[in-house]
């Protein structure tokens, strides 16, 4: 499976663009179908155990060590409110970045190349089919907040 490089090429197209087009064009419910459908939300649920010392997911989840995750598809990178992010972090969040499927896919799959210097010192996820399965299972974690 090719999460963001193949399968979802067309769909991510969009991230060429520059970056407050990409916030503004972001297609939030396709990006959301797109994950879910390149994964499998059961498993991703298994893999977010990884990161549930740090993160929380669901309803009432609050910032912890990490910032918590509901809703964070389409929306700015470093942008959950009350959470102190690294400055690295919000120098990327100036250039008006989203989290989408591409951008997610790269920092799971080594944070700290992604973001040098990064508060998170979460190693990463290897494997393509354990990102494609988190990512699947955040997605289908959208909150009434």
């Amino acid at each position: 499976m090719k999460l963001t490089h193949l399968a979802l090429s067309g769909l991510l197209a969009i991230s060429a663009m520059g970056s407050s087009a990409v916030a503004q064009d972001f297609d939030k419910a396709a990006e959301i179908e797109a994950a879910i459908a390149a994964g499998d939300i059961a498993k991703g649920e298994k893999v977010f155990k990884k990161c549930k010392g740090c993160h929380k997911v669901g309803d009432k989840a609050k910032n912890s060590v990490g910032p918590q995750l509901n809703n964070f598809f389409g929306h700015e990178i470093g942008a959950s409110e009350g959470y102190k992010y690294s400055k690295p972090l919000l120098a990327l969040k100036e250039t008006g970045q989203i989290w989408d499927l591409e951008a997610l896919d790269a920092f799971l799959t080594k944070p700290k190349d992604y973001i040098a210097k990064t508060k998170m010192t979460f190693a990463g996820l290897k494997k393509e089919e354990d990102r494609a399965n988190v990512l699947a299972y955040l997605a289908s974690i959208q909150t009434s907040e």
